[in-house]
This record gives C-alpha cells, sequence and structure tokens, in this order.
C-alpha cells in the first residue's frame, strides 16, 4: 500500500507526531501480545505434529515480534523534536524502522525457502502430521486477519506508512497461515509433500513483501519525491494564495511521512520586499495548515520576468 493510499481517511485529519506515536504504540503492543501467543503455539505444536509447515509460520510469527519492537524504537525516536543536530526533525526513523523491516522480511523469507527446499530434496523424510496442526493454522489465520484489519484501521487514521507496512506484515503471516493450514489438509489427505511445498509458498510471499518494503525505504531515505497528485495539490494550495501570480519549480522529498517542499512564488515586480515576504508567510502558512508539509522553503520570483536560477542546470561532461 502507498502513501496515496492513505489518503482514504473521510476526515482527512492532520494528526500530531504525538498522536500518530500514541494510536502506534498502542496497536504494536496488541500485536506483540497476539505474536507471543501465536508463536509459542505454532512453533510447540508444529514440532510435536511434525509439520514443518506449521513451525515455519510460527517461526513468521516470531520474526514478527522482532517487527514490532523496531516499529516501537522508531515511533519512539521520531515523535522527537527538532535539534541542532536534525533540524528538521526525526521522522526518517520510522523510513529506517520500514527499511529494517523489509530486510527482516526478507532473511525470514529466504530462510523458509532454504528449509522447504532442503525437505522437498528428500520427500521421502517428510513425515504424516496430526490433525491438531490443522485447528491451530485454522486459529493462527483468524487472529493474524483480525489484527491486520485492526493495525490497518488504525494505520490509515493516523496516516503511518510504517504502521502500514506493519499491518501488512500481519496480513502475510494471515496469507502464510492459509497457505499451511492447505498443506497440512493436503498433507493429512495422503499427499505428505504438500507440507514442505506450502513452508516453500510462504516462503516467497515473505520474501516478496520484504524485498518491497525494503526497497520503497531506500527510496525514501534518497529523497524520492510525492505522487504528482500530492505535488499538484500542494501547488494549488500555494497558487490561489492572495498576491501569488504564479508558482514554479515546486520540488519535494519525503521525511518519514511528511513532506519538505521547496517552491518558488511568483509576485507582483512592483511591491516591496515586505510585501512579498508577506506573501510569501501567508502561502506557507496554507500548506502547513492543508498538507502533511513539514516545512515550506519559498523563493520569491518577480512575476513575467525569467531568474537566473530558474533556468534549467547545464550538464558538466567528465573531462
Amino acid at each position: 500500500m502507498s502513501l496515496q493510499d492513505l489518503s482514504d481517511d473521510p476526515e482527512d485529519t492532520l494528526h500530531t507526531p504525538a498522536e500518530r506515536a500514541t494510536a502506534g504504540a498502542r496497536s504494536t503492543w496488541v500485536s506483540v501480545a497476539v505474536n507471543i501467543c501465536l508463536s509459542i503455539t505454532q512453533v510447540t505444536v508444529g514440532i510435536l505434529s511434525k509439520s514443518q509447515g506449521l513451525v515455519a509460520d510460527g517461526i513468521h510469527s516470531l520474526s514478527d515480534l522482532v517487527a514490532d519492537f523496531v516499529v516501537l524504537f522508531a515511533g519512539h525516536h521520531a515523535r522527537k523534536d527538532a535539534d541542532a543536530d536534525h533540524p528538521y526533525g526525526h521522522q526518517r526513523f520510522e523510513t529506517a524502522a520500514s527499511m529494517v523491516l523489509g530486510a527482516l522480511l526478507l532473511a525470514v523469507g529466504l530462510g523458509m525457502l532454504w528449509s522447504a527446499f532442503r525437505k522437498l530434496e528428500s520427500p521421502e523424510t517428510v513425515a504424516q502430521v496430526h490433525v491438531v496442526a490443522l485447528w491451530v493454522a485454522g486459529a493462527a489465520l483468524v487472529a493474524k486477519e483480525m489484527l491486520f484489519r485492526y493495525m490497518l484501521a488504525i494505520a490509515k487514521r493516523v496516516k503511518s506508512s510504517m504502521l502500514v507496512a506493519n499491518a501488512w506484515h500481519a496480513r502475510s503471516d494471515a496469507a502464510s497461515s492459509l497457505v499451511v493450514g492447505l498443506g497440512i489438509a493436503g498433507n493429512l489427505a495422503g499427499y505428505p509433500i504438500l507440507d514442505p511445498i506450502a513452508a516453500l509458498i510462504v516462503g516467497f510471499m515473505v520474501s516478496k513483501m520484504g524485498w518491497t518494503f525494503g526497497w520503497n525505504a531506500l527510496h525514501d531515505l534518497v529523497d524520492r519525491s510525492v505522487d504528482e497528485q500530492e505535488v499538484a495539490a500542494i501547488r494549488l494550495t500555494l497558487a490561489e494564495t492572495p498576491g501569488v501570480r504564479n508558482v514554479h519549480d515546486v520540488r519535494t522529498r519525503k521525511m518519514g511521512d511528511m513532506i519538505v517542499v521547496d517552491a518558488h512564488l511568483e509576485v507582483d515586480a512592483a511591491i516591496s520586499v515586505e510585501a512579498g515576504h508577506d506573501i510569501a508567510v501567508a502561502a506557507r502558512q496554507r500548506v502547513l495548515q492543508r498538507h502533511r508539509v513539514l516545512n515550506l522553503m519559498t523563493h520569491v520570483d518577480p512575476w513575467r520576468r525569467p531568474d537566473l536560477d530558474h533556468v534549467a542546470p547545464v550538464a558538466i561532461k567528465p573531462l
């Protein structure tokens, strides 16, 4: 899910960092409690019932505990105010946490793939599982799906991509539990090889999701712009400010789930410097009130007169 998908909040409320951190901590602690119960139950029953798929699913739940604590750590630091070392604040702790979550999921997924491949190389070693494994897989599926829906609702309400990542982590668990349940059912029906095949599918799903989250977070850390729709909305807010004749060179970069913006505002060339400054201040206040913008840096230009800093940079050929 992208940040654009977070914009369907009917109230379209801009939450403070403290509100977002509180909501995130509450939902994450619920996830911690659920994952502790699931991981202990799945691994224990999986070993006793000889189900590799259920053990793999339990390890996946165990990895969620680490992910939850990464989210709590990032949420604690992201809510800190700006300081001398971090003049734009600490919001990118959330982005870094998303990248760690992605790396964790990728590592766990690759481990599952390796274990499943080893079993498939020696299918005669696959034992028939006990029926209790199927009941545990079903209960885990229900619990993880409910956890996903709860966490995603919180993430949408406070507009946090880090919480969205953690919620979809829970959804990946629900999907893996479904696959594991089908594999166990196939094993019980007389096809033992289906249990390690289920573990293989789960490993692929977890690896793919880890790569997606990690890659997106990496792009955000290297100043990726927000989507064109949001840029256009910010540009419109600036253009509608009284005194602004035109807007150009609107640049954005993500700072966690917030945005840092640079923009050139064209005003009447005949007005005073003070009047131009007041227009820029008014434009900045309008953007901060209407959008999830952390800071807006404006440059005032005379209307309909070219300026040197508006000229596209010339590429310099290497020697």
